[in-house]
């Protein structure tokens, strides 16, 4: 006779982990390797200013993508930010509101006006039927974001900004070691930023790069990210501190030995959430090429509240219970934040691919910190979740501080 599953956490069980089990929990690669170049770094006394550890991990990052050009930073949105400035623009840039709130910020950090652009449904990243209708005199930029790895249709919007006269740029933070229609992701636009920071696949505890193809925006953002220097003391534009340090560096060095093997093991629980999820009515897995290179880091799913009767944030609300700190990305998109909502409080209106998308997705943990054990778990969890609907909803209508703050 079968046993009865365990009661859930948020119906009165135990959780069902012992511990939180996390979206972006570090990959961390051979420590032996990484302690080693930290103790060369150490004995060098050469902790920062383009030392051989972040050359040599800008050359490597060449090599992965055939770019000529790497310039490593300290962080995603100050290489954003450094990149925008570099492209001396003005005005307007067309950004997704479905993306990581870095993306937005960094364009109205810098005084530019971002301007909201709904996504594709099936792709979720900009639309570039959209993008076009929302070009104006005002209009300096576009700024694809790739999703998930997946290309923001690139050579759509290159056709797109050559055609207006635009300059272009990709937010690469989820797409490194990934490739487009056989090109590898880093040589669109005119430029693309990668991000390291500790919850991607490849990481530098915090980093990451601009990479581009011309050789004179390279040399102005290069010194732009040490103050405007060229040669010892001598300053000759605006620049800031945006540099990558060693320490960084070495991580990041530890994390490109390791590539391979991550991408394998983030592949392989990708296929376990898929034939774990399988057939379940409500919820569909956000799908991988299988011809392009992937980095399979990004577990999505959308859920059908029509069809599994329950929210998706009921749904992670109940996960949470059993320390599955699953993530509703990108919830509430960036248009519903401060200070874009104060400003214009009636955008969403024309984002409703957007807002559909920000109430449907659900990501779940992946990396080389889970094992397939822990997977069936997650899986059994949503199946069994889904099949106490009501009795779940009951216990959260009972109990609103249980629930995710809407």
């Amino acid at each position: 006779m079968l046993s009865r599953p365990a009661p859930l956490a948020i119906l009165g069980g135990a959780p069902r982990f012992s511990q939180n089990v996390y979206v972006g929990t570090p990959n961390i690669g051979d420590r032996a390797a990484l302690t080693g170049r930290i103790d060369d770094a150490l004995n060098r006394r050469w902790l920062t200013n383009n030392g051989p550890l972040v050359q040599e991990f800008e050359r490597r990052l060449g090599e992965i993508t055939g770019v000529e050009h790497c310039i490593a930073v300290c962080n995603a949105t100050t290489g954003l930010e450094i990149a925008l400035r570099g492209l001396d623009l003005t005005g307007e840039v067309i950004v997704p509101s479905f993306t990581f709130i870095a993306t937005v910020h960094s364009v109205s950090w810098l005084g530019l006006t971002p301007v909201f652009c709904d996504v594709d449904p099936v792709t979720h990243n900009l639309d570039p039927a959209q993008v076009e209708k929302l070009i104006t005199p005002r209009t300096s930029a576009i700024m694809g974001v790739h999703l998930w790895g997946r290309g923001c249709a690139p050579t759509e919007l290159e056709a797109i900004a050559k055609k207006h006269g635009l300059k272009l740029i990709f937010d690469a933070a989820h797409a490194f070691g990934c490739s487009h229609d056989g090109r590898m992701i880093g040589s669109f636009g005119d430029l693309e930023v990668f991000s390291f920071h500790a919850t991607k696949f490849v990481n530098c505890l915090e980093g990451g790069a601009i990479l581009c193809r011309d050789a004179a925006l390279a040399d102005r953002l290069r010194k732009s990210i040490n103050f405007g220097f060229t040669g010892y003391d001598k300053v000759v534009s605006l620049g800031i501190n945006g540099k990558m340090n060693e320490f960084s560096a070495a991580m990041g060095l530890t994390s490109l030995d390791a590539m391979d093997k991550i991408v394998a093991t983030n592949r392989a629980n990708w296929h376990l959430y898929r034939d774990g999820l399988a057939g379940l009515p409500g919820v569909a897995m956000t799908p991988y090429s299988e011809t392009d290179r992937q980095n399979w880091h990004y577990v999505v799913c959308e859920i059908d509240e029509e069809i599994t009767g329950l929210s998706r944030d009921d749904l992670l609300a109940a996960l949470w219970a059993e320390r599955v700190i699953a993530r509703r990305y990108f919830f509430p998109g960036c248009h519903a934040m401060e200070p874009y909502r104060s400003l214009d409080p009636d955008i969403g209106k024309a984002l409703p691919e957007t807002g559909k998308l920000s109430r449907k997705l659900l990501q779940l943990p992946n990396g080389t910190a889970i094992d397939s054990a822990a997977i069936h778990q997650c899986c059994d969890l949503i199946r069994q979740i889904i099949a106490q609907r009501d009795a779940v909803k009951a216990r959260l209508a009972e109990h609103p501080e249980l629930a995710l703050a809407r």
